[in-house]
C-alpha cells in the first residue's frame, strides 16, 4: 500500500539542476504537484523543445555571453544567467505543453475536467496593461514531466484532430510568432523578410504571415527551400545568398528577425523608409553593430518582443480550429531522452519542432 501511494504521489520528470552541460538534467522522480486555488493539474501529452530551454540550461541570458546559441559553452554555476529574475534551480523546464485535465483546484469550473488543452507559455501577472510576466518552464515548473500544473486560465481547450505532437508544437514559437506579427501590424500584401525561416519560429513567422496574406521572402541553409515554399513562402534564398544584391536596398517592408548577429546591419538597409524590423531572439549573436543613421534617417523601427500581447494565443486557437495552420513536427523523443533530442536540436538540420513526449 505505501508503495503505491508512493506512486500516486510522485512523477517522473527532468530537473534541470544548474547551468551546465547535458549531464545538468536529471531524470528522476519528484513529487507530483497538487492544484490550489484556481489552478488545474495536467497530464502531460507532449511538449516541444525550444531555444529558451537550452539557453537556460546554458546559462545564455547573462550579459557576459556575447556569442551565437551554438557557440556558447554550459559553464556551470553561471551566476546571471538567468531572465526576468534569477532562474530557480533546481527546477522543472518546458514552456511548450499540451496536455489533458486530470485535477482541478478550488474555484475551477468542474466541467473542464478531461479536456485537451494547450498552454499560454507567457503569462502577464499583472494584466495586460503591464509587461510584469513569468514563462512556464523558465520561472516555475514546466512540462518536461508527466504532470504539470498551470493557472487555470491559462489553458485553453483545443478541437481538432491534430496529434499531441503538432499541438505541442505551438505555445512557444507560434505565440512568439503571432505576437511579433501582430505588433508589426502585418496585413495583405506586406512585404515580409524572415531570416531563420527554417526554425520553430521562423516556420511559423511564415505560416502566420501568409495567413495574413503578406508576401513573405524566407532566408535558410541550403537543402530546406522546398519545404518553406510548399508552407507559403514566395521566394526563399539560401544563406551563401547576399540579400541585398538578390532584393536591393530598401526591399521590404518588415523584418522578423530572431537570427541577429553579424547580419544585423543588412536587414536595417533592406528595410523601406518607416519599415519595422521585430526580433524575439538572437540565435547568431546577441551583440550587434548599429549604426544610427540608418535608423533614423529611414524612420525604422525597432520592436522587442518577449511579452505576448491579449489577442495572441486566442487567435492561434481559431486559427487551429479552423484549418488554417499547421505546424511542421520535425522528430519526437521520449521524455527520457531529453538529451539526443537537444543535441539534435542544437544541430539546426531540422525543419520545425522536435517534440518530447512522456510516458504513463
Amino acid at each position: 500500500m505505501q508503495d503505491a501511494k508512493a506512486n500516486r504521489d510522485t512523477m517522473m520528470a527532468i530537473v534541470t539542476t544548474g547551468t551546465g552541460g547535458y549531464d545538468r538534467l536529471e531524470y528522476r522522480a519528484v513529487p507530483k504537484p497538487v492544484p490550489c486555488e484556481g489552478e488545474v493539474l495536467l497530464k502531460v501529452l507532449a511538449a516541444g523543445v525550444n531555444n529558451t530551454d537550452i539557453n537556460t540550461r546554458l546559462g545564455w541570458y547573462s550579459s557576459s555571453v556575447t556569442g551565437g546559441t551554438d557557440e556558447t559553452p554550459g559553464e556551470e554555476g553561471r551566476a546571471d544567467g538567468g531572465w526576468n529574475a534569477a532562474t530557480p534551480f533546481p527546477f522543472i523546464q518546458g514552456t511548450d505543453c499540451c496536455g489533458e485535465i486530470m485535477a482541478i483546484g478550488p474555484g475551477v469550473a468542474g466541467r473542464r475536467m478531461g479536456e485537451r488543452v494547450l498552454v499560454r507559455s507567457c503569462m502577464r501577472r499583472s494584466g495586460f496593461d503591464s509587461l510584469d510576466m513569468v514563462w512556464l518552464g523558465s520561472d516555475f515548473d514546466g512540462a518536461f514531466a508527466q504532470y504539470v500544473k498551470v493557472p487555470a486560465a491559462e489553458v485553453f481547450a483545443v478541437e481538432c484532430d491534430w496529434s499531441d505532437a503538432e499541438l505541442a508544437s505551438i505555445p512557444c514559437a507560434y505565440g512568439t510568432a503571432e505576437n511579433m506579427i501582430h505588433r508589426a501590424g502585418v496585413t495583405a500584401g506586406t512585404r515580409v523578410l524572415v531570416p531563420g525561416a527554417s526554425g520553430g519560429v521562423g516556420s511559423a513567422v511564415v505560416q502566420l504571415c501568409v495567413r495574413r496574406g503578406a508576401e513573405v521572402i524566407a532566408i535558410t541553409s541550403p537543402g530546406k527551400e522546398a519545404v518553406l515554399l510548399e508552407i507559403g513562402a514566395r521566394r526563399v534564398l539560401t544563406r551563401a545568398e547576399d540579400p541585398l544584391f538578390v532584393l536591393g536596398e530598401k526591399s521590404v517592408d518588415v523584418v522578423i528577425d530572431n537570427v541577429a548577429g553579424s547580419g544585423f546591419g543588412t536587414m536595417l538597409r533592406l528595410l523601406r523608409p518607416g519599415g519595422c524590423y521585430l526580433s524575439s531572439g538572437a540565435i547568431a549573436g546577441p551583440v550587434v553593430s548599429l549604426d544610427m543613421r540608418e535608423m533614423y534617417l529611414k524612420d525604422i523601427t525597432l520592436i522587442g518582443c518577449t511579452a505576448w500581447d491579449e489577442p495572441v494565443f486566442g487567435n492561434l486557437v481559431t486559427y487551429i480550429e479552423r484549418g488554417e495552420i499547421r505546424p511542421l513536427v520535425a522528430a519526437t523523443y521520449p521524455l527520457e531522452r531529453i538529451a539526443e533530442a537537444q543535441a539534435a536540436f542544437q544541430t539546426k538540420q531540422h525543419l520545425g519542432k522536435i517534440v518530447l513526449i512522456p510516458s504513463h
